[in-house]
């Protein structure tokens, strides 16, 4: 059984993250593999959109805490810093469908979709500075332009996760679902029909104001993340999330 699943159906690919059993927790190899589906997406006319959602209880619980302490990422060429950069350059409409928890990664891989559906009982949450790390994904300038600066920072630094209910009042997400599949499916197939390049053209538009600002927040924010993940200070805190998961 792949971890990563991808289907076309009438120009739309749905690319479902599939670890149930680890509620969809990153992993290197599943990196490299969602890079590849949307490197063939993006260069691939017969693809109009890109769904992403997760198998089973949850969108995802973020990057595998014990892979993330066994082989740290190292540089913009790991895995997750590609995908980063590919999610952030992907020229056509991302849309993503979010259940159960959205944890670390899974919340910031949000602010580079164009359209965000979620489930009433979603649960969002940025734990960086919790697991002494900072945040990744261009967050630290996108989340702030949404929500402002100190709702932000109630976030960011005290890591709490927040509601469905929450995350669209943060206009984090477009809506709320009780089928987010379905409805980002839908979105998806109403794009698909649109005039493919006014979209891509579009979208590009649409995000050429803040695009090379984000590209370099990215990279501090790599470099920071990266010296983070080797310090005592990370190493405490994750062991800290590990013996509190075992106890849980």
């Amino acid at each position: 059984m792949t971890d990563i699943l991808a289907e076309v159906a009438d120009q739309v690919l749905t690319i479902t993250l599939n670890r149930p059993a680890k509620k969809n927790a990153l992993t290197p190899g599943m990196y490299t593999d969602l890079n590849h589906r949307l490197a063939e997406a993006a260069g691939d006319f017969g693809i109009r959109a890109v769904v992403i959602t997760g198998a089973g209880s949850a969108f995802t619980a973020g990057n595998d805490i014990m892979d993330f302490m066994n082989t740290p990422p190292s540089g913009e060429d790991s895995p997750v810093m590609q995908f980063l950069a590919t999610i952030h350059n992907f020229p056509k409409p991302l849309i993503a469908a979010v259940h159960g928890n959205a944890v670390g990664i899974g919340t910031t891989m949000l602010m580079h979709c164009d359209l965000v559906y979620a489930a009433p009982d979603s649960k969002f949450a940025m734990p960086f500075v919790s697991l002494g790390l900072v945040p990744e994904a261009g967050s630290s300038l996108i989340f702030p332009k949404l929500v402002g600066h100190v709702k932000a920072s109630e976030i960011f630094l005290t890591g709490r996760n927040f509601s469905a209910t929450e995350a669209l009042e943060m206009k984090l997400i477009n809506g709320i679902e009780e089928l987010p599949l379905a409805k980002a499916v839908e979105m998806a197939k109403v794009i698909a029909e649109q005039p493919p390049e006014a979209v891509i053209n579009s979208k590009a538009l649409l995000k050429s104001a803040d695009h090379e600002a984000i590209t370099a927040v990215m990279r501090v924010e790599g470099e920071l993340f990266g010296m983070a993940l080797q310090s005592d200070e990370a190493a405490t805190a994750f062991m800290k999330f590990l013996a509190k998961k075992q106890k849980g």
